[in-house]
């Protein structure tokens, strides 16, 4: 039998979050949490609504997922994101101990890989997981707004 729960799978489902936050004027990042094949967490990009420059995708998913498990560590948790996260995002990933970490497009600018940002050593990064269709929200919201 076919394992369904893949990375694509579950990364579409970040992506409808992306469309929310598109939808909603903010910049188009989409996150899921999943532990055991089970989304525990939606979120997407807050920061117009909120008037936070820490709403980010990442961090409402931080958050929203510690809520649910009752616990401030996301081990065995896998993050699921349209855009490569940021320095601040991936320092807190990194004192969540999150397990691994899925990303869409790549962020050549402020992602943390150009940055230099560290994660949890035991921290598996996975980029580019429909990486065409992240980044092309990401072109589409900017061409819109300009």
């Amino acid at each position: 039998m076919e394992n369904i729960f893949t990375d694509e799978y579950f990364m579409k489902k970040a992506l409808q979050e992306a469309e929310v936050a598109f939808e909603k004027g903010e910049i188009p990042v989409g996150a899921i949490v999943v532990v055991d094949n089970r989304v525990i967490a939606r979120t997407h990009n807050l920061t117009e609504l909120l008037n936070d420059v820490t709403a980010h995708a990442e961090m409402q998913a931080i958050t929203s997922s510690a809520n649910f498990l009752g616990g401030k560590y996301l081990k065995d948790c896998t993050l699921y994101v349209t855009l490569e996260p940021c320095q601040m995002c991936a320092g807190a990933l990194y004192w969540s101990q999150i397990t691994k970490i899925v990303f869409g497009a790549r962020d050549d600018q402020r992602g943390f890989v150009k940055m230099g940002t560290q994660l949890h050593p035991k921290t598996v990064v996975v980029g580019g997981v429909l990486e065409e269709e992240c980044g092309n929200l990401m072109k589409a919201f900017f061409k819109k707004r300009r």
